[in-house]
């Protein structure tokens, strides 16, 4: 878990990012970008949630915050994908919206990171290193499809319990017919491949660190 002052520089990073998107809207009176927030918010709540699972004793209180995590994990790095939106909006110079959408990405994928890492560090303490370090995996590799589900088939999280039904369907149906939905797989690959470079790299330069 994130000591509460290197915490304050990840909070620093957020309130960076909101006061670009304020002073965005307030000078042109749009809100072209406040998606930003509410995904931010959404990139927030696994950061949370594995917070809170490591300081929960009671088996059943972790497996349903692991599970909560785990459904809300791919909204973190999720926020890459918002880069489909960018493109040059007059009057706003090109250089604040790239600068925008990146703080925001960035801010996405630090909380989803960090919040992996507080995840493998409560594994750890479970099981075997290798054990752990697979579950990790596994997990990237979920939040790689998990981000494909959001951008390109528009489920959500709170889609699990509110149409689980039809989500089920659409992922059972390209679990079971692959070669089908080739998009699916390679989406899924290349986010989780670079999510999982990302991850042990700064998982590394932890490690030098302590």
């Amino acid at each position: 878990m994130l000591k509460l002052r290197e915490q304050s520089w990840l909070y620093v990073s957020m309130m960076f990012s909101c006061v670009l998107l304020i002073t965005r809207m307030l000078v042109t009176h749009t809100y072209t970008y406040i998606f930003f927030g509410w995904n931010l918010f959404l990139a927030w709540i696994p950061f949370v949630v594995s917070n809170i699972l490591a300081l929960r004793n009671r088996r059943f209180d972790q497996t349903i915050l692991f599970f909560l995590w785990l459904i809300f994990f791919p909204n973190a790095p999720y926020i890459i994908t918002d880069f489909f939106h960018f493109e040059k909006r007059a009057p706003v110079p090109v250089y604040y919206d790239l600068v925008l959408s990146f703080s925001f990405a960035w801010n996405g994928v630090l909380l989803g990171i960090i919040s992996l890492l507080n995840i493998e560090r409560w594994l750890s303490e479970r099981m075997s290193k290798s054990k752990s370090i697979m579950i990790v995996l596994f997990c990237l590799i979920l939040c790689g499809f998990g981000i494909y589900i959001g951008r390109y088939l528009r489920w959500n999280s709170w889609n699990v319990v509110t149409n689980p039904v039809d989500l089920s369907t659409d992922i059972i149906d390209r679990i079971l017919n692959p070669f089908h939905y080739l998009k699916t797989w390679m989406v899924t690959g290349l986010f989780a491949a670079f999510l999982t470079i990302i991850y042990f790299n700064i998982k590394k330069l932890i490690q030098f660190k302590s």
